[in-house]
């Protein structure tokens, strides 16, 4: 097992449409986990991508009049990839299905596991969900209400199925079934969190039957290479784009040095492919299992799941435009708890927006910055004498620092953001009782005004470190207004573990008051 690379995937997003902010959420969550991983100075691969064959894509593309290949393409350049700017993705890969790279790696994965004797030919008959993508067995197959009357339904996501018969080649899944169940029990955080691993279990407990890993009814997928006739089933040949994008099938010594993932992000709905047929897969090949599959949960608009045919669908950059990319990073990571269903609502971004990060926030960096300007012409005073309530500072970041840092290792971003906020309330609450503003009217409290100052702009130091990985670009702004660029270098080289350490700005470094980190907002979409 190889432990030089954090290696961290999304999924490989379906493209039959525009993302929205569900794709948005889980590709930040794991942009704010990588970059932190990256402060402490490790070596960091960050992988996302679009899963770009399937009947669903096929179907899409037939309604639109262009072949699948033209439609994946206009909405990969159009749509998927502006979503990584629009939210200040610092992703170090982005692949597709279609890429020939990926093609050769998965026909080489399923070559092998067929000389294996891992794969066999045989009849389909069954339900198959479009929609999902997924072969849905009897007993998860109810007939539609409502809207659905007269459908068959699958119980597991809700999606429309219909019976299929089909010639197909098998995965002999059922060979794992207690394979993986001693797996799960050897390796009790390989699925995450608790609610996902009960599914889980549950699941692989009732019996597994084997897979069908290929389609012959339609052409758009990657054919078997020993029978062309025939594609490979959608997500069997998807999940390999963890292994293909960083080396299988083509470059085994990159392979080795990445692999295997470090955390598989995904949507509860497919943590059963990702916890179940992926690692079957490996295991029939003779590869490491991912450390871990992390699902989070379902983003809520008015109560229900968000999606396109309940026209609640939001797009990332509805919210970017109006609050920015650092603010949409803070509230996703703030508000909601990863690895649960989360409401949202526009009402409670503006609240938060304007609370934490204009007032909470913004206001701290601005207010200190001014009062050095006004009381020391804009240089970092030498701290003097400190009292119990600079100790209390010095003692507020280190805790946080440690705190926020097991939060990001438990993914758990909204434990690290209370962790870290910590120290703007502490600071706040600091500036308030020390009340510079009073002191700077007496000559013989100068020393005192410089401790005060000084312990302010470098409890802003210790935040500016612990909030680039949330919000890169107010963090940016804070760094140099503090001057630190200068004094201490780039901010992306300062180490979290270094955070704590006092007094690193040096005295006589040149703070200037940066603009409005986040400046008010009259009026919100609605």
């Amino acid at each position: 097992m190889s432990d030089s690379t954090f290696y961290v995937t999304t999924p490989i997003y379906y493209v039959n449409d525009a993302p929205h902010i569900g794709h948005g959420y889980t590709t930040v969550m794991g942009d704010i986990i990588t970059r932190w991983h990256r402060q402490r100075g490790e070596k960091v691969w960050y992988t996302t991508g679009t899963d770009e064959h399937g009947e669903k894509v096929l179907r899409k593309a037939q309604a639109n009049g262009v072949t699948p290949q033209e439609w994946v393409d206009k909405l990969v350049e159009e749509e998927w990839k502006p979503l990584l700017k629009t939210i200040d993705a610092a992703n170090d890969q982005f692949t597709r299905t279609t890429d020939p790279r990926h093609l050769e790696g998965a026909q080489a994965f399923w070559t092998a596991l067929n000389e294996r004797g891992a794969v066999y030919r045989g009849e389909f008959s069954g339900y198959y969900s479009v929609g999902a993508e997924e072969f849905v067995g009897d007993d998860d197959v109810i007939d539609g209400e409502g809207d659905d009357e007269g459908h068959k339904i699958s119980k597991l996501d809700g999606s429309r199925v219909e019976l299929i018969s089909e010639e197909n080649y098998f995965f002999r899944l059922s060979d794992y079934q207690q394979k993986l169940l001693d797996f799960y029990d050897a390796n009790p955080l390989f699925i995450q969190p608790e609610s996902a691993r009960n599914e889980v279990i549950s699941f692989v407990s009732r019996g597994l039957r084997d897979l069908s890993i290929s389609r012959s009814t339609f052409d758009w997928g990657i054919p078997v290479p020993w029978d062309p006739k025939h594609i490979f089933y959608v997500w069997i040949e998807a999940l390999l784009s963890y292994a293909t994008s960083v080396g299988y099938g083509d470059d085994r010594e990159r392979f080795d040095e990445v692999w295997p993932a470090s955390i598989h992000l995904v949507g509860k709905d497919i943590a059963r492919f990702h916890a179940v047929i992926w690692p079957a897969m490996l295991m029939a090949a003779g590869e490491e299992v991912p450390h871990r599959v992390f699902a989070h949960g379902w983003l809520l608009v008015g109560g229900q799941k968000m999606s396109k045919s309940k026209a609640n669908g939001i797009r990332p950059d509805e919210i970017v435009d109006t609050f920015g990319s650092d603010a949409y990073r803070y509230y996703f990571a703030r508000a909601l708890t990863f690895g649960s269903d989360g409401s949202i609502s526009w009402e409670d971004i503006h609240a938060r927006y304007h609370a934490e990060l204009a007032n909470g926030f913004g206001n701290l960096a601005s207010r200190v910055a001014a009062m050095i300007g006004k009381y020391f012409d804009g240089v970092l005073p030498a701290a003097g004498g400190r009292t119990e309530a600079e100790a209390k500072v010095i003692d507020t970041v280190a805790a946080a620092v440690r705190d926020a840092d097991a939060a990001i290792e438990a993914v758990a971003p909204q434990d690290a953001l209370a962790a870290i906020w910590r120290i703007v309330d502490e600071l706040n609450g600091y500036i308030t009782e020390q009340a510079p503003w009073k002191v700077a009217k007496d000559e013989s409290g100068r020393d005192r005004l410089a401790t005060i100052l000084q312990t302010a702009a470098e409890g802003l130091r210790a935040l500016a470190v612990l909030l680039n990985p949330v919000m890169p670009k107010a963090s940016a702004a804070l760094w140099e207004a503090l001057g630190a660029e200068a004094a201490l270098g780039a901010l992306a080289d300062q180490r979290i573990d270094a955070v704590a350490g006092w007094d690193q700005l040096p005295a006589g470094t040149t703070i200037t008051k940066p603009a409005s980190l986040f400046p008010r907002i009259e009026t919100v979409a609605e």
